[in-house]
């Protein structure tokens, strides 16, 4: 007989009600739940939320962590994920925050500019790959161009990587045998593609067809999203330390350290299931397909942009901390990150929604925090084991520094 599940503590609860109260400010700001249904009842029942009563819980809640019963791992992972209610709190009731400060409550980090002679020496990196000769973007938009996916093949695609990243994955980290994805096709969305965990290892996950999707990053997207990112993450912490009581994890919120790591650990997806060369890999599957794709000239081109990753949480910076207009934040994106204005634009949109604003640090200071841990492990520890340990628990960014 199994063992039951142990009792939720009152402080954990709490945290879930708490968590619950912000989606009625901003649908969307609880990513997923799976947790009882009941407390959703509960919330639902009460009088609208008030943002700076939300702050005053959250600081409440973290005041009650010592004593509570929780050991010392869960209290940490609880401390940086009330800090980050009670700054969206404030922010949700009008207080002035300053940018830096806002990313350092949300995701337990802190940023600043990038160096643009970074930038310069990855522009270089990419003259020599890049084919052609001429303007370094007009060379880059013609070679997405030939990488574009036409949009009437785009289901079949996504549909092959999903199942050979699957396969992958279930020998690799292991699958519950019930999971399952069901993909969509959308429009009109700020970003490229969005997992819904929906519990009992389920997703749905959308990928955003206003963006031209490339032969070279829909294995990222999928890897990303499903195989062994986002939903593998989920499955593999619900049959885990969900199970065995750990119910906070039971809701992931926006805006939270939670983020971060989840981000991170999904940019490094695909190449803890396939390996450095993932090229090659994708090119017989898009081969399968009728397709031609250069994977050795993606591996590249990949490799030599990889110094262009900071640039978009600039554009953040310099929208949000130094405040220089749209039009000079556009132009700062086309220039260094070698996009068209409507990609520009498109960027514009998810780094000025109220929600995603600060979010682009994730994927930024995500990538860079873990990577570089997982390159750093003892000796003895492969990356494949502290990869599997980022999707088994719930790690925090300060841990992992």
């Amino acid at each position: 007989m199994d063992s039951p599940t142990p009792a939720m503590l009152p402080v954990v609860r709490d945290y879930l009600l708490l968590g619950l109260r912000f989606d009625r400010l901003e649908e969307g700001f609880v990513d997923a739940y799976t947790g009882d249904p009941a407390l959703r009842r509960v919330v639902a029942s009460e009088p609208p939320p008030q943002p700076a009563e939300l702050a005053a819980q959250a600081r409440r809640l973290r005041g009650e962590l010592e004593g509570s019963g929780l050991g010392p791992e869960r209290t940490a992972f609880l401390d940086v994920h009330l800090r980050a209610l009670e700054c969206s709190a404030r922010k949700f009731a009008g207080d002035d925050v300053g940018f830096l400060d806002e990313v350092a409550d949300y995701f337990d980090v802190r940023i600043g500019l990038g160096d643009e002679d970074t930038y310069r020496a990855a522009h270089r990196a990419l003259h020599e790959v890049l084919p052609g000769s001429g303007d370094l973007a007009e060379r880059m938009r013609a070679h997405r161009a030939t990488e574009e996916i036409p949009p009437e093949r785009l289901n079949e695609c996504v549909d092959a990587f999903a199942s050979a990243l699957r396969d992958r994955v279930r020998t690799r980290f292991g699958l519950p045998a019930q999971e399952r994805i069901e993909f969509e096709i959308v429009t009109d969305k700020p970003w490229s593609g969005f997992n819904y965990y929906l519990g009992d290892f389920r997703s749905r996950v959308a990928i955003n067809a206003d963006l031209k999707q490339h032969m070279s990053g829909l294995p990222h997207l999928i890897a990303h999203e499903a195989y062994p990112g986002h939903h593998t993450e989920h499955c593999h912490k619900e049959v885990g330390i969900v199970a065995q009581g750990e119910h906070e994890q039971t809701i992931f919120l926006v805006n939270t350290p939670q983020c971060l790591m989840a981000e991170g650990l999904a940019d490094l997806a695909l190449k803890a299931a396939v390996g450095p060369v993932w090229g090659l890999w994708a090119q017989e599957i898009f081969a399968d397909l009728g397709l031609r794709f250069d994977g050795e000239l993606a591996e590249r081109i990949s490799a030599a942009a990889a110094g262009l990753l900071g640039v978009r949480q600039d554009a953040a910076i310099m929208l949000h901390d130094q405040h220089r207009s749209h039009d000079d934040v556009a132009r700062f994106l086309q220039r260094w990150s070698l996009i068209t204005p409507q990609r520009a634009r498109q960027t514009l949109r998810f780094l000025t929604s109220p929600l995603w604003r600060a979010y682009i640090s994730t994927y930024v200071e995500g990538y860079r925090l873990l990577s570089t841990w997982l390159g750093q492990g003892p000796d003895g520890v492969t990356q494949e084991q502290r990869f599997r340990r980022l999707l088994d628990e719930p790690l925090i960014p300060s841990q992992l520094r």
